[in-house]
């Protein structure tokens, strides 16, 4: 067989051929640049943890900046609703007073205007007393003919009108 004795021929340089060859692939990739491969990887790993260690405290900065900002907030919240009260409870001291002074005012106006009603009823009192003691002697004097005195008319009339 020819070609089994070709191949013996041969396969000595194929071997030396295929060893140069994975000799060549073995230095140039395995030792130039897997390692730089694998020192990028590393370098990508620890980017990657250390951006993700400085997000983790950003945010837990934020956390605090933020937990600090709602306690201002209650507290500003706090003190308005304090304000508030206090706005409150003055406006309702001040409409109290006002209305203290209202009423006074009123009351005034109206002691006075009872004194007024008070002494036009004396006034009126007094007017029909007198009106009724002339009003009884003109009466007398024309039915029984008789002349009495204004004041024992008046007497008689204030009696009659006080009991009835």
């Amino acid at each position: 067989m020819p070609q089994i004795e070709q191949l013996a021929a041969t396969y000595s340089s194929q071997i030396f051929w295929i060893l140069v060859f994975f000799g060549f692939t073995f230095f140039v990739i395995g030792r130039g640049m897997v390692p730089k491969v694998m020192d990028t990887v590393a370098k990508r790993d620890n980017q990657i943890a250390d951006d993700l260690l400085a997000a983790e405290r950003a945010r837990k900065q934020a956390d605090a900046e933020e937990e600090s900002w709602r306690q201002r907030e209650n507290a500003n919240r706090a003190q308005a609703h304090a304000l508030i009260a206090e706005a409150r409870a003055t406006a309702a001291t001040e409409t109290e007073q006002r209305l203290a002074a209202a009423q006074a005012t009123i009351d005034g106006k109206i002691a006075d205007a009872e004194a007024g009603i008070a002494a036009a009823r004396k006034a009126a009192a007094a007017e029909i007393e007198t009106v009724a003691a002339e009003a009884t002697r003109d009466i007398i004097g024309r039915v029984a003919g008789l002349s009495l005195d204004e004041g024992q008319v008046r007497a008689a009339v204030k009696e009659n009108l006080v009991h009835g």
